[in-house]
């Protein structure tokens, strides 16, 4: 049996996506993700990524080896990889929210880290956990775009 895996990664653009380039990769990463059996999230400030993909290990990796080769990232660092009992964003193809560096301060423990203005492909383990248990306790899930909003577009 192919083992449950979360994959965190960041990376940053080399350009600012405005809105409508965000909803247009949001909308073709929620569709792939459906029929891969994919579900995270996508945090994005400014240029900065930050995302979770969870699923089976033989998809998860080789999805991320893709996204590797895409000229939209650059600067590209795996945070973690590792086996999950189960998913975090399970309801979710793709969750997102486009986050403010000042609403990333607030997080205890990561407020000296984005005071010191570094970006999410500097952060450790224990401090992407950090962010993943804000993000998935609800703390931005009102800023969360729904696909409702992408079929509107």
């Amino acid at each position: 049996m192919d083992t449950l895996t979360h994959l965190i990664y960041a990376s940053t653009s080399p350009h600012e996506l405005d809105k409508q380039e965000l909803l247009i990769l949001l909308k073709k990463a929620r569709a792939a993700n459906a029929q891969l059996g994919i579900t995270g999230m996508l945090l994005c400030e400014t240029h900065n990524f930050f995302q979770v993909l969870e699923g089976p290990e033989s998809v998860v990796v080789p999805l991320f080896n893709k996204i590797s080769t895409d000229k939209r990232h650059q600067g590209i660092v795996r945070i973690i990889q590792e086996p999950i009992a189960e998913r975090s964003f399970g309801d979710w193809t793709m969750s997102f929210s486009n986050i403010t560096r000042e609403e990333l301060g607030t997080i205890d423990g990561l407020n000296d880290f984005f005071e010191e203005n570094s970006v999410f492909s500097q952060l450790d383990s224990g401090r992407a956990k950090k962010l993943l248990a804000a993000f998935q306790g609800g703390r931005w899930r009102r800023k969360i775009v729904p696909s409702s909003a992408m079929a509107a577009e």
